[in-house]
C-alpha cells in the first residue's frame, strides 16, 4: 500500500489517517492461518517508521505471520528502556451485520469505523503518528524505546509476541516496563470528570478441549455408557457453576476509587453492589471479580441413531492473579473423572502494583490535558501480549489514552459490530503519549 503523504500534517491529523489505513488493510485472525495475515499492515508500518528515518526488523514467524520491531535511541541509552507494543490482527466481521464497511475505515458520527478502530488499530495509529512527529522535530524520548506491531495477539500471540519472546529476546534487552492496549480509556463520573482506567492486571487463560469417551452403539438401545451423557453433564456443571468472589489488589484499588468517584460507599463484603453505578463497563469489571467458566463448543456422533464413542467441548476459562491453583482444582473437581481436558491454549496471569515512576508520568500526562481527570488501576477480564513480556520481567501495563463521550459503549466496541473510535479521543491520545513519553 501507498504511503502516500502522511508525513506532512501534523500527529493529530495523521493519527486519523493512519487508524484509516490501517484498518483498510484486513489482517482478519481466525486462529487457523486461513486469514490475510499480517503482512500486508506491516509493510506499511515499516514504510512509515523508514520514512522518518528508523530501521525497523520484519519478523515473519508463518508465511504472512508477520511482525516489526524497532528501536528508537533515546537521550540517555543508559537508563532501561521502555516497550510500546500493539497488534496489527483483529478479529473476524461480517459485513452484512455492520451498518458501515468493517474494512472501509470510513469516518462518520465523528468516529472513524471499522474493525480494529479500538482493538488496537487506533493506538498501533498514536504510536505511529507520535514517533513520527517527534522524529521529524528532532525530539528523542528521555529513554531508548522499543516499538513492537504484532501478529497474532487475537490467537493467543503464539505465532507474534510468544514467538518473539522465546526466539529473539535480544529484541527487548533492557526493557523493564512495558505499554500496550485496553487501558487509559475513560469513564464518565459524576462532577463532569473522568476516570481513566490503566491496566495494570489481567486475568489468565485457560481455553480448554473436553473429551469424553463412551462405547459406540445403536441408539434404540439402553446404553449407559453415553459419552454425550457424560460430557453435556460435566458442560453443565462448568456453565452453572458461580465461583466465589476474591478480591485481588488491583480490583478493590479499582473498586474504592470508583466508590468515591460515584459517591457511594464501598462494601467489601458486597464488592459487585456498586457495580450497578458504571453502566456496561460493569461487564467487564463484574468479571474481574470471580473466575469465570463459559462453554463455548460442542461435538459429538454423526448419526441420530447411532450413539458416538466419543463427545467433545469447548470452554473458556479465565483465572484471577494468585488464584490460578484454586481454578483449575474446582475445574477438575466439576469435570468428574469421565471427562479428560486438554489445552487449546493456557496463558499465565500478570499484575504489576500501581506505583512507580512510570504510573507517575501516565497520570501526569493525562491531568496535564484533561484537568478532570481521575487515574485509576483496573484488571483486564480478557488477556493481550502484556503475558508474553511480563515472562521477560517486565512491568506490563494498559495505557492507550482516549477520552471518550460519554455514551459510547466502549467495552462493547471490543470484538463488537459497528466498531468506532472518536476521531477526537484519538487526537486526545496523541497529546497524552507525546506527553507521557517526556515524562517517562
Amino acid at each position: 500500500m501507498e504511503v502516500g503523504d502522511v508525513g506532512l500534517a501534523g500527529a493529530e491529523d495523521e493519527v486519523v489517517r493512519i487508524c484509516q489505513e490501517l484498518i483498510r488493510i484486513d489482517t482478519s485472525n481466525p486462529g487457523d492461518h486461513s486469514g490475510p495475515g499480517e503482512r500486508a499492515a506491516a509493510e506499511y508500518v515499516v514504510g512509515l517508521l523508514e520514512e522518518v528515518g528508523v530501521r525497523p526488523q520484519v519478523f515473519e514467524s508463518h508465511p504472512k505471520r508477520t511482525s516489526v520491531v524497532a528501536r528508537i535511541e533515546g537521550e540517555d541509552p543508559a537508563r532501561d528502556a521502555l516497550l510500546l507494543h500493539g497488534h496489527l490482527d483483529v478479529v473476524p466481521a461480517r459485513a452484512e451485520d455492520w451498518t458501515r464497511d468493517p474494512f472501509g475505515g470510513e469516518i462518520a458520527d465523528g468516529c472513524v469505523w471499522g474493525r480494529g478502530a479500538v482493538d488496537m488499530k487506533d493506538m498501533d495509529a498514536m504510536m505511529l503518528a507520535v514517533v513520527r512527529q517527534r522524529l521529524r522535530e528532532g525530539r528523542r524520548p528521555p529513554r531508548d524505546v522499543v516499538l513492537a506491531f504484532l501478529a497474532d495477539e487475537e490467537a493467543g500471540g503464539t505465532w507474534g509476541a510468544q514467538w518473539l519472546v522465546k526466539e529473539h529476546p535480544e529484541l527487548f534487552a533492557g526493557c523493564t516496563e512495558a505499554v500496550g492496549e485496553v487501558g487509559g480509556f475513560s469513564l464518565t463520573v459524576p462532577g463532569d470528570k473522568r476516570m481513566y482506567l490503566i491496566e495494570t492486571a489481567e486475568k489468565g487463560i485457560a481455553w480448554m478441549h473436553l473429551t469424553a469417551a463412551g462405547t459406540a452403539g445403536h441408539g434404540s438401545m439402553v446404553h449407559p455408557d453415553n459419552a454425550v451423557t457424560a460430557l453435556a453433564e460435566a458442560v453443565g456443571r462448568l456453565g452453572r457453576h458461580e465461583f466465589p468472589i476474591q478480591l485481588t489488589k488491583t480490583v478493590r484499588a479499582f473498586l474504592e476509587r470508583a466508590c468515591l468517584a460515584y459517591g457511594v460507599e464501598f462494601d467489601p463484603e458486597d464488592p459487585e453492589a456498586c457495580l450497578k453505578e458504571i453502566g456496561p463497563l460493569a461487564r467487564m469489571i463484574g468479571a474481574t471479580l470471580r473466575h469465570t467458566l463459559n462453554p463455548t463448543r460442542l461435538d459429538a456422533g454423526y448419526k441420530t441413531n447411532v450413539i458416538p464413542q466419543s463427545a467433545t467441548a469447548q470452554v473458556d476459562g479465565r483465572f484471577l492473579p494468585g488464584y490460578e491453583a484454586d481454578f483449575f482444582a474446582t475445574v477438575d473437581e466439576l469435570l468428574g473423572p469421565d471427562v479428560r481436558r486438554e489445552f487449546v491454549h493456557h496463558d499465565h496471569a500478570v499484575e504489576t502494583e500501581y506505583e512507580g515512576a512510570l504510573v507517575a508520568a501516565m497520570e501526569a500526562a493525562l491531568t496535564s490535558e484533561d484537568p478532570g481527570a481521575l487515574p485509576v488501576p483496573y484488571c483486564l477480564s480478557g488477556g493481550t501480549d502484556a503475558k508474553a513480556f511480563a515472562r521477560l520481567g517486565m512491568r506490563c501495563f494498559g495505557f492507550a489514552p482516549l477520552r471518550l463521550p460519554p455514551e459510547l459503549d466502549f467495552s462493547g466496541m471490543f470484538h463488537g459490530v459497528d466498531e468506532r473510535v472518536p476521531v477526537d479521543g484519538l487526537r486526545f491520545g496523541v497529546r497524552v503519549l507525546d506527553d507521557f513519553l517526556d515524562r517517562s
